[in-house]
């Protein structure tokens, strides 16, 4: 099991489990960004499914600073995509540009845009058109570009976080559904709790006034993330988890078999990729737990974020003022799992 403790020059040397670290990792993040713990749970468990995320909240509630917490604790690579209507693919994957050799000749070579990134923030996705968006599609889903034909491959550590605003929809372009399958998990951010606003105070207090003079900890290596993903790939599901998982999907595909209500909620269900994420995902939520086996609870933990996006309300539901998390926990509820 690779793994790895700090020297005292800050080197990385083997000897920390990788559990150790990411849950290390996690309660660094938890400190920056208070409040959010289940958040961040998300963008760790989206880190070691190796998928991409979708975060939507209203402005201020610590999306960006949680993604910059969590590159800022690892070792990675951090690029940031400010998505605005005048952006071009090619600010997005890079591109080739002339290179002249002061004889008269020269040649092109590609260079690389902001999504070479191994934690690649694309900010205010919605505000760009589906042109750009669609630059995205090859990045998310086979971990590479081609540009004038050529193909270049991404980082094996790499992954898309991305945020959208709910309610300001002037001058925004919803996403594509495509796009929007790409992403393993949709995670909604919302308000902090009283008590922890006023820490959340303290802390940006503390930040401006200096902050601690202490020597902040070495960055969890690469390495451990990919050891995690090797024990995560370890983790056992039964037949009768797997079936649970698949009849999650299939009630959403076939609703009038559970009664009336899904039947006038669900216009559209999930593709196969929701299968994948909750059997991806699931066993990530086992592991963090201290488990080489997934349960129920696993499934049903990460059920919403895995489905939330991949499920389209009829007119019906969205009139009467129904959620998509309603009906996920109305399918929770009705779907058994098998003795």
């Amino acid at each position: 099991m690779g793994a790895y403790h700090a020297d005292s020059d800050g080197s990385e040397r083997p000897g920390q489990p990788s559990r150790e670290a990411v849950l290390d990792l996690q309660t660094r993040v938890n400190h920056a960004v208070i409040g959010q713990e289940r958040v961040v749970e998300r963008l760790i468990i989206a880190l070691l499914a190796n998928g991409n995320v979708l975060i939507e909240g209203l402005p201020g509630l610590a999306k960006t600073r949680a993604i910059k917490s969590l590159a800022q604790n690892l070792e990675a690579d951090f690029s940031r995509i400010q998505f605005t209507p005048d952006l071009l693919p090619s600010d997005v994957t890079g591109g080739e540009i002339y290179r002249s050799d002061g004889q008269g000749g020269g040649t092109f070579e590609f260079r690389q845009g902001p999504v070479f990134g191994n934690l690649v923030l694309a900010d205010e996705i919605n505000r760009a058109p589906a042109k750009v968006q669609s630059a995205l599609l090859e990045a998310m889903e086979e971990r590479q570009v081609t540009v004038a034909g050529k193909r270049y491959k991404l980082p094996d550590l790499f992954m898309v976080l991305a945020t959208e605003n709910p309610i300001e929809q002037e001058g925004t372009y919803p996403l594509p559904e495509a796009q929007m399958d790409r992403f393993l998990m949709h995670v909604h951010i919302d308000y902090p709790s009283d008590a922890d606003e006023v820490k959340v105070l303290r802390l940006v207090r503390d930040e401006n006034a200096g902050g601690s003079a202490s020597t902040p900890p070495p960055k969890i290596p690469q390495q451990a993330i990919f050891d995690a993903r090797k024990e995560i790939d370890r983790i056992t599901s039964t037949d009768a988890i797997e079936t649970y998982m698949v009849g999650l999907i299939a009630a959403t595909r076939r609703p009038s078999e559970y009664g009336d209500k899904l039947k006038q909620w669900i216009a559209i269900g999930a593709s196969p990729r929701g299968s994948l994420a909750l059997d991806r995902t699931s066993r990530v939520q086992a592991w963090l737990q201290g488990r080489d086996y997934v349960v129920p609870e696993d499934v049903q933990a990460i059920a919403h974020d895995c489905l939330r996006h991949r499920i389209t309300l009829s007119y019906e539901a969205t009139a009467d003022g129904i959620r998509v998390d309603d009906v996920i926990d109305e399918i929770i509820r009705q779907v058994a799992v098998a003795a």
